[in-house]
């Protein structure tokens, strides 16, 4: 009896300081996260420029510094892996008490920036892209008068976006005068031409870490020359072979490892519906321009909801499609680890949701996979299903204006097919967040800035950018340095664990893939609430699960914008699918943007007499 109390009161004790030590390590990791989180917004936004002779003493501290948090760092990782629902809620609360800091800084920081972006008034900017490239065909406008257009409104624009990061308007002119003649000299009908240049004359823009031979592909990296890109991305060689032509590359930040669009080469990129707000990331750049019209279509990439968090915050569609039906060679940055394109994509952005079907099936790989992009979709005939989130209480809950978004998009297949759509419930789904983020960060080879240059598969020391950073001596951006302790800490923690979440990942994929179907659509928010002020998502980052889950899963899924909120922010919602079911999520994208409108372009409140068609 007394043997029993006394190890009761052993295993009590050591429970107390096991939970305790967590929390220590817990508040000690809060702590120098929230200190890095307030130095990037700093130094990024007044360029606090240290002096030289700093540099040299600090070196002296990188070797130490290294071995003590590489050994802290595996510490905390060990006695964290397993932490119950109150510690990952916890965890989450003191990620949350960031705002404190940020949110008073961030509305000083925004609060000079109050310009508005121009509204477009030249009615080409009006026109899809399969329309342009069909009046181009049907010799009713020609190819230099449309990229023109689109070279005035880029000019007009990026003063106030801040989206491009090189253009190539002479060149650009140069390739449109070429196809113009091309036109008036052939004797092919212009369905001919729809056949084999689907896209003749139609201009593109590009995200900076897709290659476009000549341009800028340094991806946001600060070097000490210029590095342009040697050849094509393989997707932009198939867009120039179908007859587009790009006029800019766009911004992203560092390397894309950010849901917000600044770098250390370009700056910050702005929302073209307000400059105090986020474009997102990394596709920002990107999302910004075609959002403001100085575009009508662009290519991006996602491991992580780059094509569908810019696209829902600048109001426009995006699409990552079903893993491997495009070809990802030629971006940066790139990866050595076969299973990367399972959960990497790159894919379109477009202002038309017809314009998405276009793109992805000039796009798609030859001999790849196949996506019916060519036959029917009876709205009538799909199944619809919708989920507000994972019920892992790590992200935020929905606000009350992506609630009514979803509302609207729910309450229209309801009254306009007579279809109820189902709530949709998935054992074991709460633990998709941290699935989602073990399978990323398990991803190998993936190139970063501690890539050694000599040897592709091994790193240089990670704790030397680590130290810059805290003092500001970096080049780098705050989550490409925090990128090496990340993969540290996740390596370090006990791979049984991993396994067993593996298991329940199993298991949540087969339900997914029994429940969809092929004539099965799921209605999903793309993020809790519109775009945020700027760096806000250093507090907001754990809403990323609300878009990693369809990185994991693999399925496609499409950004359908549903209107604007009374501040006049556009929001919008995922809508997803059973992989190589692309063309049932843009068949959905279309009936909405019928009901909805689809693109609003911003600012229109200062137009005097724009005409659209």
């Amino acid at each position: 009896m007394i043997g029993s109390i006394i190890a009761l009161n052993i295993a009590g004790f050591n429970a107390t300081v096991n939970f305790f030590t967590r929390l220590v390590l817990i508040l000690l990791t809060a702590w120098v996260y929230h200190g890095f989180v307030i130095a990037e917004v700093f130094l990024n936004s007044y360029k606090l420029v240290y002096p030289p002779y700093l540099a040299k003493p600090i070196s002296k501290f990188l070797s130490a510094f290294g071995y003590v948090v590489g050994s802290l760092l595996r510490i905390f990782a060990i006695q964290t892996f397993t932490m119950n629902g109150f510690m990952r809620r916890f965890l989450r609360f003191l990620v949350s008490l960031l705002a404190i800091l940020v949110v008073p800084i961030t509305y000083l920081l925004n609060i000079r920036r109050n310009r508005k972006c121009p509204p477009p008034t030249n009615p080409l900017l009006f026109k899809s892209a399969t329309s342009l490239a069909a009046m181009i065909r049907a010799r009713q406008v020609t190819s230099e008068e449309v990229v023109e257009a689109y070279i005035e409104r880029c000019k007009e624009a990026n003063p106030y976006l801040n989206a491009i990061v090189e253009p190539r308007y002479d060149a650009a002119l140069r390739e449109a005068r070429g196809i113009d003649k091309m036109i008036a000299s052939t004797n092919r009908s212009p369905e001919e031409l729809a056949h084999e240049y689907p896209l003749l004359g139609v201009p593109m823009t590009v995200k900076e870490s897709l290659a476009v031979e000549g341009m800028s592909n340094d991806c946001g990296t600060v070097y000490a020359y210029r590095n342009p890109a040697k050849k094509d991305a393989a997707i932009v060689q198939l867009a120039r072979a179908a007859g587009a032509i790009p006029i800019a590359v766009t911004n992203t930040p560092q390397l894309c490892m950010n849901w917000e669009t600044y770098n250390n080469v370009i700056g910050i990129t702005t929302n073209p519906y307000d400059q105090k707000r986020t474009t997102g990331g990394s596709s920002g750049g990107e999302s910004a321009l075609i959002s403001a019209a100085g575009s009508v279509i662009g290519v991006g990439s996602d491991i992580a909801g780059s094509l569908r968090l810019p696209p829902m915050f600048c109001g426009i569609f995006g699409h990552k499609p079903t893993p491997r039906l495009l070809s990802v060679e030629g971006h940066v940055p790139d990866c050595l680890d076969p299973d990367f394109e399972e959960y990497f994509a790159v894919g379109p952005i477009a202002r038309y949701a017809e314009d998405l079907t276009l793109l992805l099936k000039v796009l798609k790989q030859p001999g790849g996979i196949e996506v019916p992009f060519d036959k029917p979709v009876d709205i009538s005939k799909l199944k619809f299903y919708y989920m507000e989130g994972d019920g892992g209480n790590v992200t935020d809950p929905i606000g009350s204006e992506v609630r009514q978004a979803m509302e609207k998009a729910k309450d229209h297949i309801q009254n306009t097919y007579n279809i109820e759509v189902k709530p949709l419930k998935i054992k074991h789904l709460e633990h998709m967040w941290e699935i989602s983020i073990r399978v990323l960060m398990n991803i190998k080879h993936v190139r970063n800035i501690y890539t050694d240059p000599e040897k592709r598969d091994q790193w240089v020391s990670v704790w030397p950018e680590v130290l810059k950073t805290m003092v500001g001596l970096s080049n780098h951006n705050f989550l490409c340095v925090c990128y090496g302790p990340l993969v540290k800490f996740f390596d370090a923690l006990p791979k049984n664990y991993y396994k067993k979440l593996l298991a329940i990942f199993d298991e949540i994929k087969e339900e997914f893939e029994k429940v969809l179907s092929d004539d099965v659509v799921l209605l999903h928010p793309t993020f809790p609430s519109p775009a945020h002020l700027h760096y806000r998502i250093y507090y907001k980052f754990l809403n990323c699960g609300y878009l990693t889950i369809f990185n994991a899963l693999g399925l496609p899924v499409t950004q359908c914008p549903i209107g604007l909120t009374r501040k006049g922010l556009p929001v919008g919602i995922q809508i997803a699918a059973n992989k190589c079911n692309d063309h049932l999520t843009i068949a959905v994208a279309k009936e909405f943007e019928k009901a909805f409108g689809g693109w609003i372009p911003p600012n229109m409140d200062l137009a005097n007499n724009v005409r659209t068609a």
